[in-house]
């Protein structure tokens, strides 16, 4: 693939994935569609300048099948980022998006009986729920996601199930059973689970992406409800302190957006990805608390982050993406956490006055009971 002009189509592509996955496709010579619905909530300007110019540009919906009949003419292989994401009290939407937008692009495929080689769906750690722990004592551990009584008696740190021991995070592989609660989580499972199938049915090899957190340039300035550095980002240029949750010290695996779209194509290409799910992540872990402090060094700010105490009911503890799996198919991230959030910072301070959404937000969420403390 990648010879001959073949033509892909990108749902969700002007979005942060998204539109670096274009660029590396029409780089490596593919002819590019992309519907994208231009959500107002993350692109309230409209159509972002950022898309790249030979690629043809569908406003769409991916619900809609007029539209997704326009977006796939043509079309051989499909990468699917297009999703409804973020914490947020929209809970229909999530499924609304992430799981019926997934099975109609499938309804299309069949009812038109479109030549569709391959489709790569971009699915979510968020389906773990909590990550794997590991006991001194009792090795490894699958610790259900925390009940509600431990946000309210501060219990952050899970323990372990049989000794009662603190757990260390360790790595997360594919094997890790499925626990994700939230209603976004659960339509990541569901939107990766039902691609699989259809994909089985219809002869259509599939594969599955988990991102990690996923950062970098063109990441929504304006969604306050996604995208942990560039809420923090928006809150540092305004001269105010980053909100923390809990006591800053839960992890997340942290990959820059450059290495998920790379991630995106390598599986594309490789047959002997057909038929899996795959993590796309660094298997390093940083706390949120020192994302904080990061940022405010790169930005030059003196502003500690406040350390809340609060939580967000859903919220897990750590996590930390094995990536082995798809190393051992020849592909690895290369950009380092201070490296991305350099280049981030560096594309932040082109785009002008920078608003801040997060505080009254915030408070939104707290008063719907979706923080808690």
């Amino acid at each position: 693939m990648g010879s001959g002009k073949e033509r892909v189509l990108v749902t969700g592509g002007a979005g942060l994935i998204g539109s670096h996955l274009v660029d590396l496709l029409v780089t490596k010579g593919y002819e590019v569609n992309v519907l994208d619905s231009l959500d107002s909530q993350t692109h309230p300007r409209g159509k972002p300048s950022w898309l790249h110019p030979e690629a043809r540009f569908i406003q769409g919906d991916i619900r809609n099948e007029s539209h997704l009949c326009k977006a796939l003419e043509g079309v051989r292989s499909i990468f699917h980022q297009a999703a409804f994401g973020g914490f947020s009290d929209q809970d229909a939407a999530y499924v609304d998006v992430n799981v019926n937008g997934t099975a109609r692009i499938f309804d299309v495929i069949r009812v038109q009986k479109l030549s569709i080689e391959k489709i790569v769906v971009a699915s979510s750690q968020a389906v773990y729920g909590e990550g794997a722990y590991e006991c001194e004592t009792d090795g490894l551990q699958f610790i259900p996601n925390r009940a509600y009584d431990q946000f309210e008696r501060k219990e952050w740190d899970p323990l372990c199930l049989r000794c009662k021991k603190k757990l260390k995070p360790a790595l997360t592989s594919e094997e890790k059973i499925r626990q994700g609660e939230s209603p976004y989580a659960l339509s990541k499972e569901f939107e990766e689970r039902l691609a699989l199938f259809y994909g089985k049915r219809l002869g259509i090899p599939v594969v599955g992406l988990r991102y990690g957190v996923t950062y970098g340039p063109r990441q929504s300035l304006f969604n306050p409800y996604t995208g942990v550095v560039s809420i923090f980002s928006t809150l540092l240029l305004n001269g105010l302190r980053p909100l923390v949750y809990e006591d800053g010290r839960q992890s997340r695996d942290f990959v820059y957006v450059e290495d998920v779209a790379q991630a995106n194509l390598f599986v594309m290409e490789n047959k002997l990805a057909n038929g899996q799910v795959f993590n796309v992540g660094t298997g390093r872990a940083t706390t949120i608390s020192d994302l904080a402090k990061i940022l405010a060094s790169l930005y030059g700010k003196s502003i500690e982050p406040e350390i809340s105490g609060r939580s967000r009911w859903g919220d897990v503890r750590h996590i930390l993406l094995d990536p082995s799996k798809l190393k051992e198919l020849g592909f690895s991230s290369s950009i380092d956490l201070k490296r991305g959030l350099g280049r981030f910072v560096e594309w932040i301070k082109t785009q002008g006055r920078i608003e801040e959404y997060f505080t009254s937000s915030y408070e939104n969420l707290r008063k719907k009971g979706l923080v808690c403390g």
